[in-house]
């Protein structure tokens, strides 16, 4: 009898399939005879135990492995001969395989990968950026490798912009304590980007030993939701103020950049090629980024649950082992699925979208695209010929690579079927992320 599948929705089914027992008996037989030889039953030496014995002790177990990759064989069959495509693990239910001793009716829920039409491209922008290296970039470079290579030392006066500050604090907002460092103290560098507007104005003036008072506040677009548009009071207390002594721009400041020579003009020309190899990474990270974005907008239809459900689980677990490696005790980790859930929405759903395009129109990375990517990736490396090496020694390290060079394929496949604009941007605003 045909399998009738049931549609429960737009992407749940629902099948019965019955399973005959005779193709099976002759495996399971197979599997006593071998028990005959292997199993320990009190009362007979190993190897002499009869047939009747082994089949009373271990026909449930039997059974049981037997019929159940029976069932996965037939699911596997009823899917193949349906043309369907299921998302995630089946929910299969049948009467207990221990007991069965005629053929048996299982019954498979599952969900299958939404249908969709992919919408008109054409009607969509998206914007190309576009800057240039000046040579007031490679001085603002050169002045941020000078104070990272800074060397602090403490001083007895108020605090500058600049000098580096060792600092208890506390945030309340509405009256609660927000934040505290408790008996610990944070180091941090005053004129740093990457604090809200205004904190450093605060501490500045201000002398070891000494606290202050003083309330900030937030912007209505701040990227903490929880901060934004809010009134934050801050209670800090300096402990010391450290002043910063710069290394000179010589030849051994060269060298220490990698420069064999020291010669500093090569130096600004390593600094510019690198800076145009980062911007040119970035800008194509966010063109990358828009175009994800625009298959995610522009495109409506039901998720499955089980591929959400896994993308939860991965998100939280990634989070997890990252929060245990910046230290946190795993006692106090407690991660709620509804905190990933809308994350897991979009890439769930960005990669149902991209599947399609990919397998639609050939857009698998070839083997010579997978052998560049493998290349860039292996710059990062002191030893690039040996990490190249690595990644073809195990087929799925190729994961990756591949993966992203089918995302470049994409992309490009995209940008024939859109609109587009070209914008000039300047270096800061596209290694500070910010593009308008």
């Amino acid at each position: 009898m045909a399998e009738a599948v049931e549609k429960i929705n737009d992407i749940e089914r629902r099948v019965k399939v019955i399973v005959p027992i005779a193709p099976y008996q002759g495996e399971i037989s197979q599997k006593f005879q071998q028990l005959t030889k292997t199993a320990r039953v009190q009362g007979f030496r190993p190897g002499k135990v009869p047939l009747k014995i082994v089949e009373q002790q271990y026909g449930g177990d039997v059974k049981s492995e037997v019929y159940t990759k029976a069932i996965e064989s037939k699911f596997g069959e009823f899917v193949q001969k349906n043309n369907l495509r299921v998302a995630g693990m089946p929910d299969i239910q049948h009467e207990p395989l221990e007991k069965v001793n005629k053929d048996f009716e299982f019954t498979a829920t599952f969900e299958i990968f939404p249908e969709f039409k992919l919408s008109d491209f054409k009607k969509i922008k998206v914007t190309k950026y576009e800057t240039s290296i000046t040579e007031s970039d490679v001085k603002k470079t050169i002045e941020v490798i000078q104070k990272q290579r800074a060397s602090y030392s403490k001083v007895d006066r108020p605090a500058k912009m600049g000098d580096k500050v060792m600092a208890k604090m506390q945030s309340f907002i509405d009256g609660e304590v927000a934040e505290s460092t408790g008996k610990e103290s944070l180091d941090f560098i005053l004129g740093d980007v990457g604090r809200v507007k205004g904190f450093d104005d605060q501490l500045v003036g201000l002398k070891a030993d000494e606290t202050k008072e003083f309330t900030i506040k937030y912007p209505k677009d701040y990227s903490t939701k929880e901060l934004s548009n809010k009134d934050v009071k801050y209670i800090v207390s300096l402990q010391e103020v450290l002043s910063a002594s710069l290394p000179k721009i010589d030849e051994d400041f060269a060298k220490s950049l990698g420069v064999a020579d020291g010669n500093l003009k090569n130096m600004k020309e390593e600094i510019k090629s690198s800076l145009l190899e980062e911007s040119g990474r970035r800008i194509e990270a966010n063109l990358k980024q828009q175009v994800f974005k625009a298959f995610v907008d522009n495109h409506k239809f039901e998720l499955p649950k089980s591929l959400i459900g896994a993308e939860i689980n991965r998100l939280a677990q990634t989070t997890y082992q990252n929060m245990q490696k910046q230290g946190v005790d795993p006692k106090d980790i407690k991660l709620e699925p509804s905190m990933f859930e809308e994350n897991a929405k979009t890439a769930c759903k960005l990669r149902i979208i991209l599947g399609n395009i990919v397998d639609n129109n050939s857009l698998q990375a070839s083997t010579d695209q997978i052998k560049e990517k493998v290349k860039e990736f292996a710059t990062n490396y002191d030893d690039k010929d040996q990490a190249i090496k690595w990644f073809y020694e195990d087929e799925k390290r190729l994961d990756e690579p591949r993966a992203l060079a089918t995302e470049d394929n994409v992309v490009a496949w995209f940008l024939k079927q859109c609109k587009s604009e070209t914008k000039k941007i300047e270096l800061d605003l596209v290694l500070a992320g910010q593009f308008s």
